[in-house]
């Protein structure tokens, strides 16, 4: 019995060197992990992160766009034009900033009046289709953008072909004459300063009275942007 009692006292003194040595391991362990070895990794994770990054886009630090902020009111009081720059007019918030873009493209910025009113000279177009509108700007904020005008700038006179009457035709007995043709669909057509109808083609024709002797017929055909083609047939009657 004796002999059994100092050997469990030797395994009771063995297991409690065991557990405070094993205690001292996971202390030691525990500090070493917060001072060292988890500072390493996050100083390492940060480099990594700092190889991999990407530049940031300046363009985000812009002013923040405002739905609250009223966007300006712009006038256009045409669809087409053949000069390459225009005036634009409109209203925005009194003593606003208002820019003006063309697809997308900053053209011109301008302070409104006292009454909101604002005027904005020569805005230079491209040929073929400008999308217009204007955004209010304040210090910190803009707006959205303003209702887009389509505005066509085309520079080119419209197409004329006369079908009949032939130049110097002379007509004998009934004083009246056919004149026929084609021009560009959308385009006014004025015969004599009469305006005659044009189909959907650009087709036209119209019948135009004679005065004795030498006639003197006018073609003119007028496209949206105001471009104008004019030609002329001499008629004689007898």
């Amino acid at each position: 019995m004796a002999y059994r009692s100092r050997s469990s006292r030797r395994l009771a003194r063995k297991s409690r060197r065991n557990f405070i040595f094993s205690a001292a391991i996971i202390i030691f362990l525990l500090y070493a992990t917060v001072n060292w070895i988890l500072p390493s990794f996050i100083n390492t994770l940060g480099f990594i992160t700092d190889i991999f990054k990407f530049p940031q886009n300046k363009e985000i630090q812009q002013p923040f766009q405002n739905s609250t902020l009223a966007p300006p009111v712009l006038s256009i009081l045409y669809e087409a034009t053949n000069s390459a720059k225009i005036d634009i007019t409109g209203y925005a918030i009194s003593k606003s900033k208002v820019q003006i873009f063309i697809d997308d493209q900053f053209k011109k910025e301008i302070i409104s009046e006292d009454d909101g009113s604002f005027l904005v000279k020569d805005i230079e177009l491209v040929l073929g289709i400008n999308n217009i509108y204007g955004k209010t700007v304040d210090p910190d904020t803009i707006s959205l953008p303003s209702k887009t005008i389509r505005v066509i700038y085309d520079n080119e006179k419209p197409p004329l072909e006369i079908s009949e009457p032939d130049d110097g035709k002379t007509i004998e007995g009934e004083k009246r004459v056919t004149v026929s043709g084609k021009t560009e669909p959308n385009s006014k057509v004025f015969i004599t300063n009469t305006q005659v109808i044009v189909d959907s083609e650009g087709k036209f024709s119209t019948i135009v009275n004679l005065n004795e002797g030498e006639n003197l017929i006018t073609i003119r055909a007028l496209d949206q942007a105001a471009n104008i083609t004019e030609t002329e047939r001499k008629v004689l009657t007898k």
